[in-house]
């Protein structure tokens, strides 16, 4: 629906909205209560047509947040079998520390080598990624995958 005021069209405002309300951390129990927000339980209805899943079994050994972060980046783009985003909205996803941020041989230190790794061993995943510089600075990172036909055993 589009706003209007005096017959003109109203510029879009920005909503911001928290996932979860609420959240009770059961000590010990290795468990937790999630409550919703409120304003957000009219979009969970229909969350299967608007967002990419995925099997939890295939990634299941994977421990870094960063390996789950790239691995839901990647499954977004899984028709295509690339990836080409901006080094911001990069370092963004990832949660990237403000340091981090401001080095990127840091992001390629701390985030992308270590995911890349574990997704490629533990979770059978083949990733090519390179930067793309505009001059001396990387302005964007290309990822190229797909699932590997067989994981490779650990001997």
């Amino acid at each position: 629906a589009v706003h209007k005021r005096g017959g003109k069209p109203l510029t879009p405002t920005r909503k911001q909205m928290r996932w979860v309300g609420q959240v009770n951390y059961q000590d010990g129990e290795g468990w937790v209560e999630l409550h919703w927000w409120p304003a957000l339980l009219p979009h969970l209805t229909g969350i299967r047509k608007n967002f990419t899943s995925y099997q939890l079994h295939q990634a299941s050994a994977l421990r870094s947040v960063y390996s789950w972060r790239l691995l839901e980046l990647l499954m977004r783009f899984e028709d295509t079998g690339w990836l080409e985003m901006s080094i911001e909205d990069f370092a963004q996803s990832m949660d990237a520390t403000e340091k981090q941020q401001a080095d990127f041989a840091a992001i390629r230190r701390k985030i992308i080598e270590p995911a890349i790794k574990e997704l490629m061993n533990k979770d059978g995943w083949d990733v090519q990624w390179r930067p793309i510089k505009k001059g001396r600075k990387v302005t964007a990172l290309r990822f190229e995958f797909k699932r590997a036909d067989q994981m490779a055993l650990e001997i």
